[in-house]
């Protein structure tokens, strides 16, 4: 496996973190605390192309690949302290866009990538259900064959950038006989359909300037040309868009993690106590040596889920590897960065408190951490 980074790929990294150090920092408490979602800097994203990172040219996007994908979301967390504009941004890129630009037709790749690439559509990812929660095969939402196209009614929950989104990738039980393999099917919904609805935003502990909400569709009525990758084909989308989100979404928490690091690292030689910095006690360059190791471990099995995905039939089990270890090790480097600022990082003008608050749902969505664990234990023959 091959991680060197080409000439391209550094040039990009550079303009990514001067972007969003110039651009998308400003204001970010006052975001957070009034759970604020800022459209101009979606804009300004949509501007840099980076709501495309991995969508081909010819619709607008960038065109890399996983790897590259990956290496410039860590950058874009690296640099900006917007933890939920960046997840807004992957939840409409990784498992929106991508499989729209693998799975849709050329009619619907020209209608919706051109506008997700440049920031003027916004795409929201609609699978989890209010009693279902991680178990897909339990779906209600329901769409029924109606003349020429097809009839939709449920509710769905949890939905990131649901209460902003323009369109969705929406999932419903078309052969409840066939189950979740065979009987799940992807439509585009857009946000003016009639019976559509946008439930309560939904308040959440971190991420607040991400909106999540609910959606209910009351005999939402679409085309057949609305479907996406063909009926039945649902799973295999979800399948897929999931193995780009569990890689390249949690790079740019690897690129959180390295922010956290260094301002731990800075702080620790600075911050005197007992006459000498507190870097020089072993339990404060202890913990600064664990967040090392996270980190640069966290970044290699990224770098070798988004290496498989271009180059293996399936990316799954390294994709749930790396999304549980970067998962839980964000966490506890939150953790460690609060400790290591003592009084300091329990203060909202450091953040650090809010990288914690952040860091927490990383366990929970893209799969809790026990469905990780299920999955890796199932492809151990378990």
């Amino acid at each position: 496996m091959d991680f060197s980074i080409s000439d391209e790929q550094k040039a990009l990294r550079e303009a990514i973190i001067q972007f969003a150090r110039k651009e998308l920092n400003a204001g970010m408490i006052e975001r957070d605390r009034e759970q604020l979602f800022s459209r101009d800097l979606w804009k300004k994203c949509g501007d840099m192309r980076l709501p495309g990172l991995p969508i081909p040219e010819e619709y607008g996007g960038l065109g890399l690949d996983a790897l590259g994908t990956a290496l410039a979301l860590e950058a874009l967390g690296y640099a900006c302290e917007d933890s939920g504009l960046v997840f807004a941004l992957c939840a409409h890129m990784l498992p929106c866009a991508v499989p729209l630009a693998k799975f849709g037709t050329p009619e619907q790749k020209r209608k919706y990538l051109p506008g997700m690439c440049q920031g003027d559509i916004i795409a929201g990812n609609a699978m989890t259900e209010p009693n279902t929660g991680s178990d897909a095969f339990a779906m209600t939402t329901r769409a029924v064959k109606e003349g020429s196209g097809y009839r939709l009614n449920g509710t769905k929950m949890f939905i990131s950038n649901g209460p902003i989104a323009d369109v969705l990738v929406l999932f419903a039980m078309t052969d409840p006989e066939k189950g979740y393999h065979g009987g799940v099917t992807a439509f585009l919904v857009e946000r003016d359909t009639p019976g559509l609805q946008l439930g309560h935003k939904i308040e959440k502990m971190g991420l607040r300037t991400s909106p999540l909400g609910e959606i209910i569709l009351e005999d939402v009525r679409v085309p057949e040309d609305a479907v996406l990758g063909g009926e039945g084909g649902g799973s295999s989308l979800f399948t897929h868009s999931m193995d780009w989100e569990r890689t390249c979404l949690f790079a740019y928490h690897v690129g959180n993690m390295d922010r956290l690091l260094e301002k731990s690292i800075e702080y620790a030689r600075t911050r005197q106590q007992f006459g000498k910095p507190i870097a020089k006690f072993p339990a404060i360059s202890n913990r600064v040596a664990d967040m090392k190791v996270r980190v640069e471990a966290a970044r290699l099995l990224v770098y070798r889920a988004a290496w498989r995905l271009n180059r293996a039939r399936s990316a799954s089990l390294d994709a749930s590897i790396a999304k549980l270890f970067v998962s839980e090790s964000l966490v506890q480097s939150s953790l460690d960065g609060v400790q290591i600022h003592g009084g300091f990082g329990f203060t909202t003008e450091y953040q650090l408190q809010r990288a914690v608050r952040d860091s927490m749902g990383s366990t929970i969505y893209s799969g809790t951490s026990e469905m990780q664990r299920n999955i890796i234990s199932s492809w151990l023959g378990l």
